[in-house]
């Protein structure tokens, strides 16, 4: 028997069930059944069986051979496809090679599997060759690539690479993002390194609290907008001002760029670094001037005055912001030549200090007036200027209220009062800074220099992400300072990809959908910035926009891609030699995310 397929003029064929047999020494065939009305996956199994195939139940037909996590990658890769992150990798890669490479593939693929895979999961170097391996991987990423075998020596030769080629990758990030008289924002942290081996490894000012290991200090440059640009490792012991001089030099010789605008806080470009540095490399700059620069602008005849806030002095009234006053005010002064000065009055600012002062003031007299007893009681009493002084250093070291008290010190004395004219003094400038720049004001206004000074907060949040809460730059076990160097260069290449993609996402997360928004309904530079109307919708009902689509649920970065992982990739063998991937179906959730990013969900 077999199933015939019959032309039929005009309509569909006829399906046919037939025999054949033989009559008088001739062959003959016989219609059995018309099994046209059958559907078509019925026929196919017939035509198994009268082939004699052995069928096998659904179960035992289809196997899942592996499953691995992928819409994360997809997410991930698809973006650094669509920002082109592998042309900014070198073009000139030496080859795989040794006994576990396969094939003869550049290590430009598996440096761009260590930047996605920095982002996805962060990691030891081992830790990631076993997660792109095949016979160890824990999502599909170097399946994505192809890959093939991926062995430890191989991450650190292209981890090497990496290193080795970061003044290209910088230069082609800078022409991306960078040109003449543009913004550009310079930020320094540290952070400790595990072990003393290292050249780099030495003690200095810890941001991470942590003044008994050893540290490096690392420099961030970042476009107006807060994408990473270009990094730099330097010694731990490096004040922040001397790491200028050589980001100065990265401009001018590797990024020929000979005008920009240069924001660092007042810590960073100091007066000093400002006549040493800037000035004579025709760079502008916007800072802060510090605490006792302050004070002597707010000297008697110096130029900033209570008044300087009042509605009646016409300096208080800053042009481009309507009906804006009191909180922002340009002035001049002889100490600062060719320059303008933005002094800004944060009143939240002010109370917070003000709070904070008092508190602080509360917690010393506490103190002092537990060793005032010790001084005064009869038994056991402490004795001697010496210990009393020590003593009282001690309390007022550790929270640096020295300048607001009046102390008497004796052998067997000891008594203390407040100094109110110096309190007074400190509050008068409570919630005041003042920004400075060699901008003219038709280049920057007075509003333009301080939201410009206030993106440094881009840095700021940079920092963060690098450190911390997504691609866990500590712990740091390498040894060697070439190593260090392309470590940290990985993690901000890590960084530069996750920046793309929460702009994508961004209304899917607890981040600023509309910065537009959130800017326009700002009435000074100086108050504090309060949410867009979309971010406050998302942040009080926890989903989405339901102006975008159906509301989902908010996530942070790290949780959706956790819930983009969940889409998995299956290696799925039908019947007994066929093997082929078939994607798990995306949820809702999944189908967002992707389509934010412009990625087609693919196995």
């Amino acid at each position: 028997m077999y199933v015939a397929v019959i032309p039929n003029r005009g309509s569909p064929p006829a399906i046919l069930l037939r025999e054949s047999y033989r009559e008088a020494g001739k062959t003959k065939n016989r219609t059995l059944a018309n099994l046209s009305r059958w559907p078509t996956e019925r026929i196919e199994q017939l035509r198994a069986v009268l082939r004699g195939d052995k069928l096998l139940p659904a179960a035992a037909a289809v196997e899942i051979i592996r499953a691995l996590p992928h819409g994360h990658v997809l997410a991930a890769l698809g973006t650094a496809r669509r920002i082109a992150l592998d042309a900014v990798l070198p073009r000139r890669a030496p080859q795989r090679r040794g006994p576990s490479a396969h094939g003869l593939d550049p290590w430009g693929d598996l440096a761009l599997a260590l930047i996605v895979a920095r982002l996805l999961e962060p990691a030891a170097k081992l830790a990631t060759a076993r997660m792109l391996d095949p016979a160890t991987a824990s999502h599909s990423l170097g399946e994505m690539l192809g890959l093939g075998k991926v062995a430890a020596k191989e991450v650190y030769g292209a981890l090497d690479w990496l290193g080795r080629e970061q003044p290209f990758i910088e230069a082609k990030l800078a022409r991306r993002h960078l040109q003449d008289g543009a913004l550009l924002l310079y930020d320094v942290t540290s952070t400790y390194l595990e072990g003393r081996c290292c050249e780099l490894a030495q003690h200095g000012y810890s941001r991470d609290h942590r003044g008994d290991r050893p540290q490096i200090v690392i420099g961030l440059m970042c476009a107006a907008d807060g994408c990473p640009v270009a990094i730099e490792v330097f010694e731990g012991n490096t004040a922040d001002p001397m790491t200028l001089s050589s980001q100065i030099d990265k401009l001018k010789q590797r990024f020929k760029l000979q005008r920009v605008v240069m924001v660092g806080d007042r810590g960073l470009l100091t007066s000093a670094r400002i006549e040493q540095t800037l000035r004579p490399a025709g760079l502008d700059w916007i800072t802060a001037l510090r605490a006792p620069a302050i004070k002597q602008l707010a000297a008697a005849g110096g130029p900033l005055q209570p008044s300087l806030f009042d509605n009646r002095d016409p300096r208080s009234r800053v042009e481009g912001v309507p009906g804006q006053d009191r909180d922002m005010a340009e002035v001049t002064s002889p100490d600062y030549p060719g320059e303008r000065l933005v002094v800004c009055k944060n009143p939240l600012l002010a109370a917070q200090r003000a709070r904070k002062r008092e508190e602080l003031l509360a917690v010393t007299e506490n103190d002092l007036a537990r060793i005032e007893a010790r001084v005064q009681r009869a038994r056991k009493p402490l004795r001697g200027a010496a210990a009393i002084g020590q003593a009282v250093g001690a309390v007022l070291g550790r929270r640096h209220m020295a300048k607001h008290f009046q102390l008497s010190i004796g052998d067997d004395t000891f008594s203390f009062a407040k100094n109110h004219l110096s309190i007074a003094a400190e509050a008068a400038l409570d919630g005041i800074y003042v920004v400075r720049t060699n901008l003219p004001a038709a280049q920057s206004d007075a509003a333009a220099t301080v939201r410009a000074y206030k993106s440094l907060s881009g840095v700021e949040h940079a920092f963060r992400s690098l450190k911390t809460v997504d691609l866990e730059l500590r712990p740091v076990f390498h040894w060697t300072a070439p190593r260090v160097r392309a470590h940290v260069l990985l993690c901000m290449l890590a960084y530069y990809l996750e920046w793309h993609m929460r702009q994508s996402l961004a209304p899917m997360l607890f981040d600023e959908p509309d910065p537009a928004a959130r800017d326009a309904q700002r009435t000074s530079p100086v108050a504090k910035a309060v949410p867009s109307p979309a971010a406050q919708r998302k942040a009080v009902r926890k989903r989405t926009d339901p102006a975008e689509g159906e509301p989902l649920p908010l996530h942070s970065f790290h949780t959706l891609l956790g819930d983009l992982a969940t889409l998995t990739r299956n290696v799925v063998r039908l019947g007994r030699d066929r093997l082929t991937a078939i994607l798990a179906t995306p949820t809702r959730t999944q189908h967002r995310a992707l389509d934010l990013l412009g990625v087609t969900p693919t196995a």
